[in-house]
């Protein structure tokens, strides 16, 4: 497949940081709780909260039921899915 200039802006935005990068990886294939994300990752939930927000305004992530307070489910997007495959 072959990569867009688009495409190769995020996968750089999500390499550039260790946190995204390991949070982008721990939802390959799951829907997680950013508790589980924390575990998966070794990254400290309040750090989990900040880099769903920035990964989420990029569209890489989606959170499946926002009305909720707690436990809130979060899953890679198609987009978020294709960066996935083409991390380091």
């Amino acid at each position: 497949m072959e990569l867009t200039d688009e495409m190769l802006t995020e996968i750089s935005y999500v390499n550039i940081s260790k946190y995204r990068t390991k949070v982008m990886k721990s939802l390959d294939g799951e829907v997680l709780i950013p508790t589980q994300i924390s575990e998966n990752s070794g990254i400290r939930t309040n750090h989990v909260s900040k880099v769903l927000s920035e990964l989420k305004a990029h569209e890489l992530i989606e959170c499946i039921n926002p009305e909720f307070r707690k436990g809130r489910l979060y899953r890679l997007t198609e987009k978020g899915e294709e960066i996935v495959e083409n991390l380091e």
